[in-house]
């Protein structure tokens, strides 16, 4: 297991370009399954969780170039489905939650789809009904092997379009459900919809495939069903969480960045959230420049007076990835913050290891944490600490790059899942951070 060292308290300065989106990668990854024609995509993150989906696609059978760095055709005009019912699949298939989103072009295409229960984060209960009531729907049949917790639904002689309202707007619900959707027979609508830019990228390039979706950006898509997709070319956008954790690593580092390519049209209510915290950002072209925050930041009240509230919401709400780096940012920040993570349950559990560094935080229930910011009157003390998920590594990073001293980061392996080269690209703005 790999540890990061790091010497705290150093500004930063220069520029940084964003990686393409993990979470719209996922999906887009999975969708080449619905076609036998060539597809390429660009812009693909060098990431853990990435490349074991590549991997997987690969032993299905998807013939696979790489033709760039980020740049890869994909061809699945002989899929193995036999793999599926193999003990490789199970352990390959468990071992990443996005693995869950072949089972509906697969469904669609070869008439059924297995999965074993999906790993990832360990971030509390992340239900997977509404994407099996979706196939349901469809006319498959599921089944679910309780003993070896493995999932599958068929549908030997084709799906069927249907009018749902989803019990909840889960992202990787409905692009799987869309995904089964677009080579069903008829219409099928989708009520209570996710609508997040990934969803809406998804969404485009099934379009250019030759898919008919339409109220692509609203809760109800319309979805008429065609007998085959074509080939095509699409290009990722910038992750926009990352964009997010290199404004808080901006502020709480006091340094001067230039974050390149944001795709400023994509990022909803992130660059808004992070000025209620004081933080000053611009809007230079596609870029954001935030200048060193010499004299702190001090954060914006209610109208009313009463303590700022930054909760998690379905998209176009704030997303709950981004509520970890709020957090930390806080503990630096001049004022208070309540930070109200409603999706998860376990996502702030990790606050521990920032009262340990000195941080004043007041863990109100496994949903909600008061933050008394410093205003930098109280530098973070440098420790050794464990990463538990990808959201609260980055967040460690960022509390350790604004501490006095050399910290310690172990099970790094749970940031390499989400952030390319994280150590390098650091170095390069004047980070002082060690891979051993």
């Amino acid at each position: 297991m790999g540890i990061f060292k790091i010497e705290g308290g150093i500004s930063l300065k220069g520029e940084i370009t964003p990686q393409g989106a993990k979470n719209e990668a996922l999906q887009i990854l999975c969708a080449v399954l619905l076609t036998a024609e060539k597809v390429m995509i660009n812009n693909i993150p060098d990431i853990i969780d990435i490349n074991k989906l590549i991997t997987l696609l690969g032993n299905l059978g998807v013939k696979i170039e790489k033709t760039a760095h980020g740049s890869y055709t994909f061809q699945a005009d002989d899929v193995n489905m036999q793999y599926l019912e193999t003990e490789a699949f199970k352990k390959e298939g468990g071992s990443l939650r996005g693995s869950i989103m072949i089972v509906g072009p697969l469904l669609a295409r070869f008439g059924k789809g297995y999965i074993p229960k999906p790993g990832g984060d360990k971030i509390g209960r992340r239900r997977l009904d509404t994407h099996f009531e979706g196939f349901i729907n469809l006319g498959a049949t599921f089944r679910y092997n309780r003993e070896d917790h493995f999932y599958g639904v068929e549908a030997p002689k084709g799906l069927t379009g249907s009018d749902m309202l989803l019990d909840e707007a889960s992202v990787t619900g409905t692009a799987n459900i869309v995904m089964a959707a677009v080579l069903a027979k008829g219409v099928t609508t989708l009520y209570n919809a996710a609508c997040e830019p990934y969803l809406q990228q998804l969404c485009k390039m099934l379009n250019s495939m030759g898919a008919k979706i339409s109220g692509v950006g609203s809760n109800l898509l319309t979805i008429e069903g065609v007998q085959n997709l074509g080939g095509c070319e699409h290009r990722i956008l910038p992750d926009m969480i990352e964009i997010g954790s290199w404004i808080g690593l901006a502020a709480m580092t006091k340094s001067e960045i230039t974050i390149k390519n944001v795709s400023w049209d994509n990022l909803g209510l992130i660059p808004n959230t992070f000025r209620k915290l004081g933080i000053t950002l611009e809007r230079r072209g596609d870029d954001i420049y935030i200048p060193a925050h010499v004299d702190g930041y001090e954060v914006k009240t209610d109208i009313d007076g009463s303590i700022l509230t930054i909760a998690d919401a379905p998209w176009p709400g704030f997303t709950p990835d981004l509520l970890s780096i709020v957090l930390v940012v806080a503990t630096q920040a001049k004022g208070d913050v309540l930070i109200h993570q409603k999706m998860f349950e376990s996502r702030l559990f990790f606050v521990d290891k920032l009262i340990d560094m000195g941080a004043k935080i007041m863990l109100c229930d496994p949903h909600r944490a008061v933050v008394m910011g410093h205003n930098f009157e109280s530098q973070l003390k440098a420790t050794t600490m464990s990463s538990p998920d990808i959201r609260a590594g980055i967040s460690l990073l960022i509390a350790a790059l604004s501490a006095k001293g050399t910290s310690t980061i172990q099970n790094i392996e749970q940031i390499d899942r989400g952030y390319e080269r994280i150590d390098e690209r650091l170095r390069a703005i004047g980070a002082h951070i060690v891979r051993e």
